[in-house]
């Protein structure tokens, strides 16, 4: 008997059916108007683009020209790629344009459907964002789909990695910005960072498509993005602990895999002492539980972490004498990413590499948090049902399945256990040669480099000619993916989550093309183009007589989703393929999540060697296994997200002022409001309220005011006249503070000193912001412990930390204040000095070394080339120089080291 859950389904649909239902008088108003829209020519298509963005600055909604500018963006693709976008393609794009997760199955054309909702909203002139997984992507995907924004009179842009700097602004300046995720949240950091407003790259964070979403909003949020700069260099203490660590026994610690834990027991803890104290590394009369032994002890939790949790060719492998991580979901080399408090330092120091100084946070954030900046957000994915709760909850985004174009043809088959690793590596490559020999693409699916090249190793010993795709061959990627289609093809790839190239069957045709081109430049390319194509219509039959691309998983991932995406990559657009996993008792998956009663079961069972439990039942099982892990994330991501969330508040109040003193002309008020806010705070030091004139520190308070505001005034004997009360010395201290700077500015000149005031500013800002960060991480790693006295850790964490974002906002305005108060002119004296100085030490190089060609950091003066006009006694004459440009006066020097200097 039906329950009442599946009746209501039956007769009312599913609310995904209601939704795609909902969709289709759009998708039908879109089609009628595809007539009248074939007959516009091309700059007829561009003016129609100027006509509807004036209506959508004219406050039409995008809503309402919608069906319109659909109609425009279809028939430009089809003009410019020859694409006719289908009709769930354009249900794609209406999800994404309201703010939708849009999950579509590989092969249904997601990157055509971005343009559709991207060129919507560029219409309103705020620029739209669409984010890629990786740097190609976002190359290949911005080069492509620009033909079909360029014929619609809007530009593309893509961000990268090293990109100059004024690329890179006139990239995010386009209608549409290609770029990763990582790029974009950089450079939120770095624009953040900066001291002009001329200098920032990114502007309004209107829209954003993220593809792959699931990858960059789930698998990647468990991370901060983190700008660093280098620390202490603790190299030595580092090799010193890494020789310790292969001494140390397997009772010494305790390793949870699930949690990706390690710490030491108590044995372990009086090993290491005793250790520690024998090579000099901890003193005598010292113990590993006594405060000051708070480094020693981190350093070698991560040492043993080091050898303990991260295995080469897993987690991280050895380039040119590097430790480069690979990330865990896409086997991807991450270049330039390093791990943090040291951990990193501890790899190295394993692997024998050149051990990089520790850095420090100058500044953070989550994907979480930059992503939530976006006024909406849309995103597209093959796999993203399985985490709908998590995208709702922390992104308010909804998940609708689109349909596919055509039906799923793919057979998959149930998951294949056996005992042992070895008769399941001994029953793949079976497999693989039953396959390669009727012809048979087969795309095996691993989840580590080692893995996919043991597998390499067997299937080399069994004579089957295959490609490998891993970090190691990052670079060869599309070629590779673009080649697993074709007949007899073999590739082993590690997580093929994201890969972006499609695996057609057959091959590549466009890639044939391009190779054809390339080997014949002068050849008749329109025939050759037709001989190709013709030939591989042949060979796309002959795959699909062989069945289709055959993807064959040797591991269940932790998250279902990934293992989704491989399935995913067969049966695209209704194409036969067939999918397969093979698992042990040995893989990680179920060693450390599946249940012991699975072994029991295949024991009593009493399979032979080589047999393997083949059920529905196994599905459930590991699923559940999976769901559990994925929910265990998810907690991870949250509580994450829960103290960054803190942070973050502070973080968009630091970076609004930032904002906000970039664009002012004059921070002279800023400036003065400080200072009497530090003048009343020092008043009420030392001259309490509602206390008696003999009580007052008068003595402390003059002293003060010679320190932190740069005056010296009579405050002794202010307090002995006759009426005189602490609001009249603080309006006297205002007075002559005020008066002090006045006179100030006039010996700068208004000029240098507004630029002088603002850059102080930010310049202490930084400073205190790092700080504060820094102050934070130690703040989170302790503040868990609190859990032990009943206290909530997280709020705990809420109030300590506002205390201290307090305490930084008092220590900003005194610093900046001091600061303000202590800076002068240079004297012409003290200019002399400085050119002699310079002469001599350009007299000893030149007789030390041959001469070369002066670089950045050691200039040449050179007073021929000064500003035109410049007169260095008078500050109006040197233009506006930023802090880090080269000096007006020719010097060749940075202009905070010579003109700019402050005293």
């Amino acid at each position: 008997m039906l329950g009442f859950g599946k009746i209501a389904r039956k007769v009312f649909g599913t609310p995904n059916d209601r939704k795609i239902k909902a969709t289709r008088p759009l998708v039908e108003k879109i089609n009628a108007l595809e007539p009248e829209f074939e007959k516009l020519s091309d700059d007829e298509i561009k003016a129609k683009t100027t006509e509807l963005s004036e209506r959508a600055k004219g406050g039409e909604s995008l809503d309402a020209l919608l069906p319109e500018a659909f109609a425009n963006c279809r028939e430009a693709a089809k003009r410019a790629l020859g694409l006719r976008a289908f009709d769930v393609q354009l249900m794609g794009g209406i999800f994404l344009h309201e703010g939708n997760i849009s999950e579509m199955k590989t092969g249904e054309g997601k990157t055509l459907v971005a343009t559709f909702p991207a060129y919507l909203n560029a219409l309103t002139g705020k620029g739209v964002h669409v984010v890629t997984v990786n740097d190609y992507l976002a190359k290949r995907d911005a080069e492509w789909m620009s033909n079909v924004f360029g014929a619609l009179g809007m530009t593309t842009g893509v961000v990268y990695p090293q990109q100059a700097e004024d690329e890179k602004r006139a990239a995010y300046a386009c209608d549409v910005t290609y770029a990763t995720n990582n790029e974009l949240g950089f450079d939120y950091l770095r624009d953040n960072m900066k001291s002009e407003l001329k200098d920032m790259s990114q502007r309004d964070h209107n829209f954003a498509i993220v593809d792959e979403v699931d990858s960059i909003l789930i698998d990647e949020a468990r991370t901060p993005l983190i700008i660093s700069g280098p620390a202490q260099d603790r190299t030595e203490l580092y090799v010193a602990i890494d020789k310790l660590i292969p001494d140390v026994q397997d009772d010494h610690f305790e390793l949870d895999e699930k949690t990706r834990n390690v710490t030491f027991t108590d044995e372990g803890n009086e090993f290491l002492e005793e250790q520690l104290q024998a090579r000099g590394l901890l003193p005598e009369e010292q113990s590993l539980y006594d405060p000051e032994s708070t480094t020693i002890v981190h350093h070698i939790n991560q040492g043993l972490r080091a050898h303990k949790l991260f295995t080469k060719d897993k987690d991280y492998i050895v380039r040119d004498s590097q430790i480069v991580l690979i990330d865990e979901f896409t086997g991807r080399m991450m270049a330039g990413r390093r791990l943090s408090d040291g951990l990193h330092q501890a790899i190295e120091a394993k692997e024998g590499c050149k051990i990089q100084p520790e850095n420090v946070t100058l500044a953070q954030v989550t994907f979480q948090n930059y992503f939530r900046l976006y006024d909406k957000l849309g995103g597209m994915t093959g796999t993203a049902a399985t985490e709908a709760e998590e995208f709702s909850e922390i992104y308010g985004l909804g998940v609708v399945e689109v349909p596919t174009n055509r039906d799923i043809a793919r057979k998959d088959e149930d998951d294949a256990v056996y005992r042992t690793a070895n008769e399941k590596f001994a029953a793949i490559v079976k497999t693989i040669k039953e396959a390669h020999e009727k012809g048979q693409p087969i795309l095996v699916g691993t989840t580590s480099i080692e893995k996919s090249e043991f597998l390499s190793g067997l299937l080399d010993q069994a004579g089957v000619t295959h490609s490998v795709l891993n970090a190691r061959q990052h670079e060869q990627e599309a070629q590779i993916v673009a080649d697993a289609g074709k007949l007899g093809a073999v590739t082993i790839a590690t997580n093929m989550a994201g890969r972006g190239t499609d695996i057609k069957l057959g091959g590549n045709v466009e890639f044939k093309i391009l190779e054809a081109i390339a080997a014949d430049p002068d050849g008749d390319h329109e025939k050759l183009r037709n001989e190709i194509e013709e030939s591989h219509k042949a060979d796309e039959q002959a795959v699909k007589d062989a069945g289709g691309l055959f993807v064959l998983a040797t591991e269940r991932h932790e998250s279902r989703r990934i293992d989704n995406q491989l399935r995913g990559r067969s049966g695209r657009q209704g194409d036969p393929g067939r999918s397969s996993f093979f698992l042990s008792l040995e893989d990680d998956l179920m060693r450390i999540f599946g249940s012991d009663r699975l072994d029991k079961v295949l024991s009593s069972l009493g399979m032979e060697e080589g047999e393997a439990i083949i059920h529905p039942w196994v599905n459930k099982s590991l699923e559940r296994a999976q769901a559990k892990v994925e929910g265990r994330n998810f907690d991870i991501r949250k509580q994450l997200l829960k103290f960054d969330d803190v942070m973050n508040d502070q973080r968009k109040v630091i970076f609004g002022q930032r904002r906000e003193i970039m664009e002012a002309e004059d921070i002279s008020e800023i400036a003065q409001d400080m200072r009497h806010d530090v003048i009343a705070e020092l008043v009420d030091q030392y001259m309490p309220p509602k206390t008696y004139a003999d009580q007052w520190d008068t003595e402390g308070l003059y002293a003060a005011g010679i320190e932190k505001l740069g005056i010296d005034v009579p405050v002794m004997e202010w307090a002995d006249e006759e009426g005189v009360d602490d609001d009249e010395i603080r309006e006297r201290l205002e007075k002559a503070a005020d008066e002090m700077m006045a006179a100030k500015a006039v010996s700068f000149g208004p000029e240098a000193m507004r630029m002088i005031e603002k850059q102080i500013l930010l310049q202490t800002i930084d400073t205190k912001w790092r700080e504060h960060l820094l102050t934070l991480e130690h703040l989170r790693s302790v503040v868990g412990f609190r859990g032990y006295a009943q206290r909530d850790p997280l709020n705990e964490y809420k109030n300590e930390s506002f205390q201290l974002f307090e305490g930084m906002l008092d220590g900003l305005r005194e610093d900046v204040t001091a600061t303000l108060s202590r800076i002068r002119p240079i004297s012409e004296e003290e200019q002399r000095e400085l050119a002699q100085q310079m002469a001599a030490q350009q007299q000893a190089s030149q007789q030390a070394v041959t001469p070369a060609a002066p670089q950045d950091d050691d200039p040449a003066p050179n007073p021929e080339n000064a500003l035109a006009g410049f007169d260095e006694n008078d500050p109006t004459t040197w233009g506006n120089p930023g802090r880090n440009d080269k000096c007006p006066c020719g010097s060749g020097k940075k202009f905070k080291h010579c003109h700019g200097r402050l005293a």
